[in-house]
């Protein structure tokens, strides 16, 4: 087991009525890439925010790598709040000087040719940042988070506002950066993207924590099946006599239906069979992110 980098304790944030955190606990191992889901509202910024000492907790505590050293932290997390916010009229090497002179790198020259390399825009590095696309925009941010070689990066909605192709880059460069030995925590909503980066992912509803772990223990492994019959009753009196069936969505024209894990499509069509029942629809549902979210909030 890698050592816990974040430790969060009964995290508790209000906004006059709104309690925007209810008694969070969250744990981030060492070395993967954590995403934080949940809808708007969520408290997904808020608990960001905290973390990184922008916004101030009601109750609770945390610690990054064990200690409260926050001056020290920092300086070991590259961080990704709102929008890029760089100057339109100079180029991206001058942008990236004066976020070097911000965190106190000496000699950031090299540092800069090297993260906007990782970033895949060395050839536009005397480029104005007024020129950029979006996807490279947002690129050039996530450079500016790399200087200094943070242990750490905090993202928020990395991926916002980005056409496919645009978020296509960022999810690359995402898991480009997570091969370097890097932890990094994601705050976002689009869950086809979480399920395609992260590692372990916890999700939020009205400032709780409804689930935490790996992404394959909140899709989990069960087996789901897709059947239909033109006898509707019959197959549902099927279902209901046999244990080892449930239903587990149903609709007027088909069933998900889940099985044993060893149970192949093939096998539940030969056990329809045998049972007198021809299947009209028979195909594998597979789990998503998606799927598992939206029976986890509702």
């Amino acid at each position: 087991m890698n050592s816990i980098i974040l430790q969060v304790n009964g995290l508790s944030k209000q906004y006059k009525d709104v309690k925007a955190l209810d008694n969070l606990d969250l744990q981030v191992e060492q070395g993967t890439v954590f995403g934080l889901l949940g809808p708007n509202g969520s408290g997904k910024t808020t608990t960001l925010g905290i973390l990184l000492g922008v916004i101030k907790q009601k109750s609770g505590n945390y610690s990054w790598f064990g200690n409260n050293d926050a001056t020290e932290n920092r300086k070991k997390i590259g961080a990704l709040l709102e929008t890029p916010n760089f100057y339109p009229y100079l180029s991206a090497v001058r942008n990236l000087e004066i976020v070097a002179k911000i965190k106190n790198i000496d000699n950031p020259t090299s540092q800069i040719e090297s993260v906007l390399k990782e970033v895949n825009l060395l050839e536009r590095k005397n480029s104005k940042f007024r020129t950029f696309s979006l996807g490279m925009k947002q690129r050039l941010a996530i450079a500016s988070t790399l200087l200094g070689d943070p242990e750490i990066l905090v993202l928020d909605e990395p991926t916002n506002g980005l056409d496919p192709q645009g978020i296509a880059e960022i999810r690359e460069l995402i898991l480009k950066i997570a091969k370097n030995d890097k932890t990094i925590i994601i705050a976002s909503h689009i869950l086809d993207e979480i399920e395609k980066v992260c590692s372990h992912v916890a999700i939020l509803k009205f400032g709780k924590l409804i689930k935490q772990g790996t992404i394959d223990e909140i899709i989990g492994d069960e087996n789901y099946i897709i059947v239909a019959s033109k006898d509707m009753i019959k197959m549902t009196q099927i279902i209901d006599s046999n244990e080892n069936i449930d239903v587990f969505k149903a609709s007027e024209r088909e069933l998900i239906i889940k099985v044993d894990k060893d149970m192949t499509a093939e096998d539940v069509n030969q056990f329809f069979f045998d049972k007198g029942l021809v299947l009209s629809q028979l195909k594998v549902y597979t789990q998503s992110l998606e799927t598992q979210f939206l029976e986890i909030i509702k």
